[in-house]
């Protein structure tokens, strides 16, 4: 198989980029519940233990208020830790020291200290996990000055965009969608990085843009698909970057279209897709409209546990089709 062909998962491309970074830097070491032998609560760290052993592969306490604390301390110490959560949820429980202490030092310090950390935060709905297992909370910490957050959507963005993300002086969220884990692309062999403040143009159009983050991308891509047969030509935008967010390629694309439809998981109320709306509509872009604006995220309600209902809970390819129909027939 040439370098060009290569495939791997989303799940295998993360750990072959845990496994460059730590061969490439001693600092470079893991945390995380059952990470070791066990592999991580979805596999991704797999046999990373038996390569570089328990010192550089933390199996940790079910404590994710110690465990982003230490991560924390570590960096500060001039280490480069990359901590997984279980599930994104449980961030929940380290907020302090996430929003807190990772988030503020280097501006409270003056610039003389930094939090080279990396949190991996598996995530979004879709394996019936219910509603304290299946969130999707990337909103809450975009809001927050000081971290950057990345959502990959592809397996070569996935090793990149981490590999960036472990070699980056501040504290970077990386969020991976749970059903993103075992989707296959290309992916070149040894080391590289894609940048964590772009945006890209996954589909070029010209009647609507398309702005999505993680999962929605691929949904969004098929949901371009359907609608090409009827004439409408979407453009996809995956934004990869919540924080910060590549206005300069949005404006570009809605300024081109004419029209804009955000897709996404999280909650639509105060959501990303508000942030994006609100973005255009105070740029250069928004005299260009020829429709309002349209978000399409998730329902106002936890995660339901029945698959029908967890569907019905996040947006889907025909909710998509129907959102850029009734863009495309609109009137500004």
């Amino acid at each position: 198989m040439s370098v060009e062909s290569r495939e791997l998962s989303y799940a295998q491309a993360i750990q072959e980029a845990l496994a460059i970074a730590m061969e490439r830097d001693p600092r470079v070491f893991l945390m995380g519940e059952d990470i070791g032998v066990y592999g991580g609560a979805f596999q991704i760290t797999g046999d990373l233990v038996h390569r570089f052993g328990e010192s550089r592969v933390m199996d940790t306490p079910i404590s994710e208020l110690a465990g982003a604390g230490v991560a924390v301390g570590a960096a500060l110490m001039g280490q480069r830790p990359v901590y997984e959560f279980q599930f994104s949820d449980f961030a929940t429980l380290a907020m302090e020291q996430i929003v807190n202490q990772a988030a503020k030092i280097r501006y409270m310090l003056g610039g003389k200290a930094s939090v080279p950390l990396v949190m991996r935060f598996p995530s979004g709905s879709g394996t019936g996990a219910a509603a304290q297992h299946s969130q999707s909370l990337e909103a809450w910490l975009a809001h927050v000055p000081g971290l950057k957050v990345v959502q990959p959507s592809t397996p070569h963005d996935a090793k990149g965009m981490l590999l960036a993300a472990i070699e980056d002086p501040d504290p970077v969220m990386f969020y991976e969608h749970k059903l993103l884990y075992k989707m296959k692309g290309p992916v070149p062999e040894g080391y590289y990085t894609e940048p964590l403040h772009e945006a890209r143009i996954r589909r070029a159009g010209e009647h609507v843009t398309i702005a999505a983050n993680s999962i929605m991308v691929h949904k969004a891509l098929e949901a371009a698909i359907e609608l090409a047969a009827e004439g409408i030509s979407a453009e996809v935008v995956d934004l990869r970057s919540l924080r910060p967010l590549d206005l300069s390629t949005l404006v570009d694309s809605v300024s081109r279209t004419t029209r804009l439809v955000c897709v996404y998981e999280g909650t639509k109320e105060l959501g990303i897709g508000a942030e994006v709306s609100a973005a255009i509509a105070e740029s250069a872009a928004f005299d260009r409209l020829d429709a309002p604006i349209i978000r399409l995220g998730g329902a106002d309600c936890p995660l339901p546990y029945n698959p029908q209902l967890e569907r019905a809970a996040v947006p889907q390819v025909p909710d998509i089709v129907g959102a850029v129909r009734r863009s495309v027939r609109a009137r500004g």
